[in-house]
């Protein structure tokens, strides 16, 4: 029984205490006055009234009820139910007046108004009878204002003195005497929750999904706000949102109604749930952690940072189904054709009862089984019951959710625990629920019909909990007469109460209570069933491996092997052990089988079988996670203080000193639980021994189910007997439960300290790990004793350890144990002597531990070492050293799958061997540890250069019981090496290992890469000894850095000799040279002198130097002037060869010749250079052959030369003449460049509007007008969509037009106006024309562009035409620019992907292609990581401008591109462009040229992007080339026969030019190179001939050798440009980013190649005699190089041709000449087909028809070389004879033909240049009149026909010029070329005379044909 009431209180506004406006309430009445015993008065109850704070109102406000919940310091809740109506004020004139002191005139204002206060009755309950203390208040509020009879003391004193019983649903009638009478109804079972209707209204307010995030996030304890306008619903939200919790309890802050002056409680750190107000709803903005949910507007804001875990898959979806269900039925029919007459939802208050029901059911899903487990560890005289968190998360296979995780963590479900734990209770709804409906939850749970009819009946019998009975009419309650509410005059005021009244009555009903017979309602006590075990439920959705029986098989075959001492079999099964431990199932079976290894506690084994056991505990703890929610650990914990070796005399090393290195050891948590299981043990010993009850056997259920009775329900049984048993019995039993629990105590420090010391104590391995010393218990239990807490401090102190010599790993562990046992011990209720008497064993259990591993490691260390892998010498290439010998490592397996074994195959790693440091490269050798695969050499390496992370990490192996020390390093060249170091490798050794390559990636300098350093001795840096050496050394480097600057010449012989000073003088040597530059730049400004008057005759050398530069031949070659031109200034060529730039003064990142055009005179390009950015001016780098249209580049505009470039130029007036003229200089240069085109000089009066229009619409021509739509099409692609475009030009135009500027009035100074620029100056400064064309697009597109002020000259100006100059130039800096008026030239603005986007695109992609450990979530698959690093995005981007440029080109227009600073993104379009439209650079020649004019001579900042110094360390590596050759080689794959190299070529320089072994690719720009003397040193000394200083170079020696580079399918149609699809479903990722080969690392070092299989052929020779060997073998896909042991068809026969000429010992011809010989054979063969378009490279395999672009034939391109010898038996190569050497028909007939005399009409002999890279030749050529061929023979003598050039194929013959390599003095005039349709041959007669005859010869067969 309970009072209905415990206080009644009367609160009015306290006028004394108003302070501007604020008032304050104060209590002015309580009943009863003094508190009571069992319910203390609550504080503040003035606050709640009036939540939003006491004001007076101007006018009467209605009476106002709603109930406040306080919570007392014993988390009581106290409901307030609160009661507020409004009084007139007399007496406020008063109060008022005495506050007002000057304000006169305000008091005339306040005395006219009248005021009203609130007043408060407020009922103070422990009891939540919300209607009922509505009547009641209303009734006392009625009695005193319709003035009844009734006195109110009476009223209040009955109410003060009901009494009515909590639960049992019984009825009570309540009258408080006033003519009044209420029913009040108790819920049947008091442990479930009333709602009423919260629940649903709750529900209705916020909606679903909203709810079911706040649900989620206060069960995982999040900070809950309710913001209403409604008091009543604040409460009511709260009340719902609690009730759906259960069974659990909210037990943290609970406010539903917060006051305003209470606010700051929400920036508690605590959770809550709290309602406020909407009126302080700004107040609550800047919360930044709290989840707010708006009752009114139904929002729920969860704030950034808030991360909420839901409810795991299935039972979200499922929950959200249910409750729509409920809410909304309607939902499920609204689409049928035939909807159900009604559906009727049910009323609010059934539909709260059933979604309270759904939430059961979810709870009893959640928590199915969790009674399997609780452990229990006292029984008497309280249960005390701990739950096991991991082994429910492990049979429920949840342990990866994040839900379950925090709520089992949670407040809530230790409360739960707590009150629901103990197995004799009262049980409830719940407790039936979670134990006998399982089976019927489980089998419903897919259907939502019977899971709702389910609902149904649980929301049955919720409802009846709450309405027991049916409704009654009973109640009869006065309310107040409607005129009395509104009448405002002469209402008393609530009148003073007598006291003594109300105490009366009190009095009164307290002694009546004292006579009266207590009150005895017998509890109903039970045991709690527990349900199905969990272990049934689990199967379903536990993760069963495949076939995992077969493993189970392979488990306990190799453990009975390996204890039969069959050590061979036990070790070939062990890896396949190894790999099964992966699975559950298996570890299990692994325990269970070792137990029955296991006599009385101990099995004492030898080395071998010792070796084994540990190695496989090992395997199976390394996967165990630290919570061990499988129990695995929990089973291996008696067994690794089992199985033991003999050491020596009574020295025993048992298996836990091998298997410590697992965090499982280290979590508190497992060590609870694992103690709590062993005490739950021994108590139900205990109790089944005492019990020795005759029932029947005792250990089986009374039942009879036969199954074994478990502790809770014996437990159960002890609770029940409990009250029944002697003091004495019972003093008995707590004392020996007591004793029981301390001496596991005791058995557990024990074994703590077993698995926390390492054998090695003077090694702190562990703790260091792990940081032991501070891992907090964050176990269920909630209640930590602070006594017993100071207590283990102060022990801890007075045990102070003497014994100096124990380390601090026994201090840690110490403490570690002494904060274990105080948890368990204050929880398990041991007394404190107990627990001071274990306080004061541990140090001595430790110490003593300590002693005995100190001999038991003293005798291990004597143990004959393991067997282990000799170390393998890697090959080294000329020239690189040795930096640090091999260190023993272990390579272990990352996230790539191949070499494992998982994709099949045998698994290749981990693999034992050593990792060797070299001045170039970091190699790892050795061996796999699976012994199937022992015999092969894995081996992985990469160059240090191109090393881009490297990270430590800490490894442990399954075959180790160590956590080793590990680094993870990453390359560029797509490797990455994941290596423990072997524990013989001491940590100091690591870390020195570690500085070194450090040291050797960022050297000082570039002269300390390997390129530089290669056969220098392995010393880094030479330090020099003596001072005065250093001093000559700095006049040494000045005089130098002068010469350089001044000759930028070959080096004279001191020069050879500069070493760079010691890095201490470095800084004294910069300053100098900057001085330096200071003077040459004064010195080179006195004008554009011409080159031959300003080189003295020693530095002529240094120009032909110049010359030869890759930039010269190329322009020679492309006709843009030579250097004769551009001495004597010959008018008539467009463009010249500049040397302004030859001292590298204008722009230092430029090669010393730049093309610029004729007209512009150097002193020009000095100053618009200013405009660029790092002064990279717009030049020329080539030029089409048919349109003469040319490519430029330079760098962006700086943002000033933008705006003075691209806008009318508005320079402030100070200073207008010089931004003005150079931008006008600007102009006039591209003017200049528009000029040289011959389609815009045509046009004869250039300048005149009417012409300018119809030369366009004149020249072009057919195609360009068939293009143009294309080109518009690829414009707005690569520009991005329509509407973007206007955007970056009209702002500034149209802002002009609007306030009625000529849109492009320059505001020049007069000078310039008059400036002799013909028409085309008058015209633009007249203003006239609009200089804004709102879409580059549309015109490109050939559309009309909308005029906006049309006037009929701009429609004509506007046709349809094309810019004659298009600038690609950057989105983000041409904001506002604007066109020029003639559109002679356009911005197309793009947008770039800046540096940033590609470096953390690549290291995406590096993460993806080599992944370091296997990914997580299987969704991130290889080619969503792909996807994610965007990189085929970028080259997609860099591939569409490119073909944009080429179509622009090919249609006529010139191009400039000028992106970024010039040397990255622009460097890719423009050799893009140039390799896509000339066929000459997509040979070897010309690749290489390329490369070398675009990259190298125009300065793309190498060793800046590479990252190749400890300077550029920072910038990080940025793969700009890489991206190119990718570029390259999609183009390569589209476009198979058009390019001269191979694939292997392009992966060949990715490697390389990282790689720092060739000094090509090292520095920033041809003025470094020279600085230090790098670029012509290359054709002069070549002192050590091993050492190729070039990668062309080294690349041309190698394509002599082997035909690794040359694609046989190349057979380029003329003049052909490529136009890629650019698509990113058209590119293909390239193979360079995935391929290894584990057998000889990175194929791109040759010379390891011939070594390593020189090496393998004089091991293999040995042991073939002993019997027939099988011409197959194995080939591995990451282990092989594929192109080597599967070489393509062609590769095959040269080499096999190869080999047999070698048997029959004649001179091999070089590969090359074989080819060549092979294709002329060819080509008479295909005039017989009469099929001209084959290819001839294809008709290797003549069978194929082939179409042109065919990616159906596609030969395997090939990374083999020609001296490989494949070991073929000579029968084998017999056969293969005539088909390698038979002379083809056509050859045998021309032959034949050849020697009859009568053909030949004219002869003699000439010399021809060779195809690439081959000298002139000298042949006999035989023009022949009736075959009409030109046919050439060796000599004379040769009856075999060389060659043969049909002169059908002819074009032209015309007399040349002298090339590269021609026969020195010969007459000029002697040369002249043979133009065929496939080539151009050139030739050399003896002299001049000669050649005319041939030429003569020649032109008439043509004629006469």
């Amino acid at each position: 029984m309970a009072r209905l009431a415990d206080y009644f209180v009367v609160v009015g506004y306290d006028l004394d205490k108003r302070v501007e406006g604020e008032g304050q309430g104060r209590i002015l009445q309580r009943f009863p006055e003094k508190d009571w015993e069992d319910s203390p008065f609550p504080q503040g109850i003035e606050l709640f009234c009036q939540p939003s704070g006491w004001q007076l109102a101007s006018e009467r406000q209605p009476a106002s009820f709603f109930v406040a919940v306080l919570t007392d310091i014993n988390s009581e809740r106290h409901y307030c139910a609160c009661f507020t109506f409004w009084e007139g004020l007399d007496n406020l004139q008063k109060a008022e007046a005495s506050e007002v002191d000057d304000a006169d005139e305000d008091l005339a204002v306040v005395q006219s108004a009248k005021f009203f206060a609130p007043k408060s009755l407020v009922l103070v309950s422990r009891l939540d009878h919300t209607e009922v203390y509505r009547n009641c208040l209303g009734l006392i509020y009625t009695v005193h204002v319709d003035g009844l009879s009734t006195p109110l003391e009476t009223v209040i004193g009955n109410l003060l003195t009901c009494v009515i019983p909590i639960a049992g649903g019984s009825q009570r009638t309540i009258t408080l005497g006033a003519g009044d009478r209420q029913v009040i109804q108790t819920p049947i079972n008091d442990s479930l929750p009333v709602s009423g209707s919260s629940v649903a209204q709750l529900f209705r307010q916020l909606g679903i999904v909203n709810v079911l995030y706040l649900f989620c996030a206060a069960l995982t304890e999040h900070k809950i706000l309710f913001l209403s306008s409604s008091y009543q619903r604040l409460t009511d939200a709260c009340r719902g949102l609690l009730a759906i919790m259960f069974p659990l309890k909210y037990s943290f802050t609970y406010v539903p109604i917060l006051p305003g002056k209470l606010l700051e409680v929400l920036s508690t750190p605590t959770p809550f749930i709290i309602g406020v107000n909407s009126f302080f709803r700004s107040e609550t903005q800047e919360l930044l952690d709290v989840i707010i949910a708006d009752l009114d507007g139904g929002t729920v804001t969860i704030p950034e940072c808030v991360h909420i875990s839901l409810l795991p898959e299935p039972l979200l979806q499922q929950t959200q189904t249910a409750i729509s269900m409920v809410l909304d039925p309607e939902l499920e029919v609204a689409d049928h054709a035939f909807p159900p007459q009604s559906t009727q939802s049910a009323s609010l208050k059934i539909q709260d009862k059933e979604i309270r029901a759904i939430f059961l059911w979810l709870f009893a899903r959640l928590f199915q089984g969790y009674r399997w487990c609780l452990h229990i560890i006292r029984i008497h005289p309280e249960p005390v019951i701990r739950f096991h968190k991991a082994a429910f998360l492990g049979q429920r296979a949840l342990s990866e959710d994040d839900f379950l995780m925090k709520v089992l963590d949670g407040m809530a479900f230790a409360g739960f625990v707590s009150e629901r734990g103990p197995p004799y209770r009262a049980t409830d709804l719940f407790d039936d629920l979670v134990a006998n409906e399982v089976e019927r939850i489980r089998q419903e749970e897919g259907c939502p019909h019977k899971v709702m009819n389910h609902v149904k009946e649980l929301a049955e019998q919720l409802f009846k909990n709450e309405n027991p009975y049916p409704a009654v009419a009973m109640h009869k309650v006065q309310r107040p007469t409607e005129n009395s509410q509104n009448t405002s005059q002469g209402q008393t005021p609530f009148p003073v109460l007598d006291e003594v009244a109300v105490q009366l009555f009190i009095d009164h009903a307290a002694a009546k209570l004292k006579t009266a017979p207590p009150v005895v309602k017998a509890e109903l006590k039970g045991m709690v069933p527990s349900g199905p075990p969990l272990g049934d439920i689990v199967d379903r959705n536990g993760n069963v491996m495949a076939n995992s029986a077969r493993r189970l098989e392979v488990v306990r075959n190799c453990i009975t092997y390996i204890f039969d001492n069959k050590m061979l079999e036990a070790k070939k099964l062990m890896p396949a052990v190894l790999r099964a431990l992966k699975g559950r199932a298996a570890r299990v079976c692994l325990t269970q089988e070792l137990n029955q290894h296991v006599l009385q506690n101990r099995a004492v084994l030898d080395d071998q079988q010792f070796d084994y056991i540990v190695r496989m505990m090992n395997c199976t703890l390394q996967d165990c996670s630290h919570m061990d929610e499988h129990g695995i650990a929990a089973a291996l914990l008696p067994l690794v203080t089992a199985f033991c070796r003999k050491l020596g005399a009574g020295i025993t090393q048992f298996a836990y000193s091998c298997v410590q290195e697992h965090m499982v050891w280290t979590n508190m948590q497992f060590w609870e639980a694992m103690f709590y299981s062993d005490v739950q043990n021994h108590i139900r010993a205990l109790y089944l021994e005492t019990d020795d009850s005759p029932q029947q056997n005792n250990s089986e259920r009374p039942d009879g189910s036969g199954r074994e009775i478990s502790a809770l329900e014996l437990a159960s049984e002890q609770n029940r007997l409990w009250p029944t048993l002697s003091k004495e019995l019972q003093a008995e039993r707590v004392q020996k439960e007591e004793s029981t629990v301390f001496s596991q105590a005791i058995h557990y420090a024990n074994r703590m300290s077993y698995l926390l010391l390492p054998l090695d104590t003077s090694k702190n391995r562990l703790l260091r790990s792990t940081g032991l010393g501070d891992v907090e218990s964050v176990s269920n239990s909630y209640v930590t004793n602070s006594i017993a807490g100071s207590m283990a401090e102060s022990y801890d102190t007075e045990s102070g350890f003497e014994d100096a010599e124990s380390s601090d790993v026994a201090n840690s562990v110490v403490r570690f144990i002494n904060r274990f046992v105080d948890k368990v011990c204050n929880e398990s209720g041991v007394t404190n002597d107990h627990l001071k008497a274990l306080h004061t064993m541990i140090p001595d259990i430790v110490q003593m531990h300590i002693e005995t591993l100190d001999a038991v490691h003293r005798e291990s260390k004597r143990l004959p070492p393991i067997q282990k892998p000799k170390l393998l010498r890697p090959t080294l290439l000329p020239g690189e050293e040795l930096v640090m010998e091999g260190m023993r490592v272990h390579l272990i397996p990352d996230g790539r799958e191949e070499a494992t074994g998982l994709m099949g195959g045998p698994p290749l790693l981990p693999a034992e061997g050593a990792i060797f440091l070299t001045t170039y490269r970091l190699i790892f050798k050795g061996t796999p540890t699976d012994p199937l695969v022992g015999e092969q050499v894995v081996t992985r390496s990469f160059p240090i250069a191109s090393l881009t992370k490297e990270k430590r990490i800490s490894v442990s192996l399954s075959m180790d019981q160590f956590v080793q020390e590990g680094l993870q390093l990453r390359s560029c060249t797509f490797q990455l090496m994941k290596i423990a170091f072997d524990e013989e490798v001491a940590s100091d050794l690591a870390e020195v290992f570690r500085k070194h390559v450090h040291k050797l990636r960022y050297p000082q300098h570039v002269q300390g890469t390997f390129a530089f350093t290669v056969g220098q001795s392995g010393k880094m840096v030479v330090e020099h000894k003596t001072k005065d050496k250093n001093q000559s050394l700095k006049t040494l480097s000045k005089n130098l850095v002068k010469t350089a600057k001044r000759t930028i010449g070959r080096q004279n012989v001191s020069r050879k000799k500069y070493t760079p000073p010691t890095w201490e003088n470095r800084s004294s040597f910069q300053s100098e040279l900057d001085e330096d530059e200071i003077s040459v730049s004064e010195e080179v400004d006195q004008g554009a002198l011409t080159l031959s008057s300003t080189i003295r005759s020693s530095d002529r050398q240094t120009m032909s130097n110049v010359v030869e530069r890759a930039c010269c031949r190329d322009y020679q070659r492309l006709g843009l002037g030579t250097l004769s031109n551009s001495l004597t200034r010959s008018k008539n060529e467009p463009f010249r060869i500049s040397t302004v730039n030859r001292m590298y003064t204008v722009c230092r990142s430029y090669p010393g010749l730049l093309i610029v055009p004729q007209s512009i005179p150097d002193s020009t390009i000095q100053r618009i250079c200013r405009c660029y950015r790092q002064n990279r001016f717009p030049v020329v780098c080539w030029r089409n052959s048919r349109t003469k249209a040319v490519l430029l580049r330079s760098a962006g505009l700086h943002a000033k030369g933008v705006v003075g470039f691209f806008k009318s130029p508005n320079a402030p007036a100070a200073v207008p003449s010089q931004a003005d003229s150079t931008s006008l200089e600007q102009e006039k240069y591209l003017q200049a460049i528009i000029s040289s085109m011959p389609s815009y000089s045509e046009s004869s009066g250039r300048n005149t509007l009417s012409s300018f229009t119809s030369t366009h619409m004149s020249t072009s021509d057919s195609s360009d007008k068939l293009r143009q739509p294309k080109i518009g099409a690829l414009m707005k692609q690569v520009m991005g969509s329509k509407e973007d475009v206007p955007g970056t030009f009209s702002r500034g135009a149209l802002g002009q037009r609007a306030k009625g500027l000529p849109p492009s009035q320059p505001k020049v100074s007069g000078k310039a106006r008059n400036s002799p620029r013909g028409k085309w100056g008058s015209i633009r400064v007249s203003g006239r024309l609009s200089a804004y064309n709102p879409d580059v697009g549309t015109r490109l597109a050939g559309k009309e562009s909308p005029q906006p002020n049309g006037g009929p000259s701009e429609a004509v100006f506007l046709r349809q035409q094309k810019a004659y100059l298009y600038i690609i130039g950057d989105k983000a800096q041409l904001k506002g620019g604007k066109q020029d008026a003639f559109q002679q030239w356009e911005v197309v603005p793009i947008e770039v992907c800046d540096v940033r986007q590609v470096k953390n695109s690549f290291k995406k992609l590096m993460k993806a292609c080599v992944p370091s450990s296997a990914p997580p979530e299987p969704s991130m698959s290889f080619l969503r990581c792909l996807e994610d690093s965007e990189w085929m995005v970028l080259l997609h981007k860099v591939l569409q401008v490119s073909v944009l440029v080429v179509e622009l080109l090919v249609a006529g227009s010139s191009v400039m591109v000028s992106l970024e600073d010039g040397w990255d993104v622009t460097t890719q379009v423009v050799s893009l462009v140039q390799l896509l439209s000339d066929p000459y650079y997509r040979t070897f020649d010309g690749f290489r040229l390329l490369v070398e004019k675009e990259w190298l001579s125009f300065g793309h900042r190498f060793s800046h992007r590479g990252a190749q110094t400890l300077g550029s360390q920072s910038s990080g590596f940025t793969p700009v080339f890489l991206q190119f050759l990718d570029c390259v080689h999609q183009i390569h794959l589209q476009f198979p026969m058009e390019f001269e190299f191979s694939q292997y070529y392009l992966k060949f320089l990715a490697y390389h030019y990282v790689s720092n072994r060739f000094r090509t690719f090292l520095l920033d720009s041809d003025y470094e190179r020279i600085e230090l003397g790098v670029l012509y040193e290359e054709k002069g000394e070549r002192k050590s001939p091993q050492v190729c200083k070039s990668v062309w170079d080294y690349i041309d020696r190698l394509n002599k050798k082997t035909p690794v580079f040359f694609n046989y399918m190349f057979s380029p149609e003329d003049e052909e440009v490529l136009r890629p699809y650019t698509f990113i479903s058209n590119l293909k990722v390239w193979d360079f980013y995935m391929e290894e080969t584990l057998s000889e690392g990175p194929s791109y070092d040759w010379e390891l190649r011939g070594r390593q299989e020189r090496v393998a052929e004089e091991t293999a020779e040995k042991p073939e005699t002993s019997g027939p060997k099988s011409q197959r073998r194995v080939v591995w896909p990451c282990y092989d190089n594929l192109s080597k042991t599967v070489p393509d068809a062609i590769t095959k026969l040269l080499q096999d041709l190869q080999s047999l000429e070698a048997e029959l010992g004649q001179t091999s011809d070089k590969w090359k000449e074989t080819w060549d010989k092979l294709k002329n054979t060819q080509r008479p063969e295909t005039k017989l087909e009469s099929k001209p378009s084959f290819s001839s490279s294809l008709l290797m395999s003549s069978n194929i028809g082939h179409q042109r672009r065919s990616q159906g034939v596609y030969l395997q391109e090939s990374g083999v070389g020609s001296s490989i010898n494949l070991a073929l038996d000579c029968e084998a190569s017999a056969t293969s004879t005539p088909v390698a050497g038979r002379p083809s028909t056509s050859t045998l007939y021309s032959q034949f033909q050849s020697t009859e005399s009568e053909n030949r009409s004219f002869e003699g002999i000439l010399y021809k240049k060779g195809a690439l890279l081959k000298p002139w030749k000298p042949r006999w050529f035989v023009l022949d009149k009736t075959k009409h061929q030109l046919r050439y023979y060796e000599s004379r003598q040769d009856k075999e026909c060389k060659g043969v050039i049909d002169l059908a194929e002819v074009e032209s013959v015309t007399a040349g010029t002298p090339a590269m390599g021609a026969p020195k003095n010969i007459d000029e005039k002697a040369f002249f070329d043979l133009k065929t349709t496939k080539r151009v041959y050139n030739f050399c007669a003896q002299d001049s005379l000669n050649a005319q005859l041939w030429m003569d010869s020649v032109q008439s067969c043509l004629s006469d044909a």
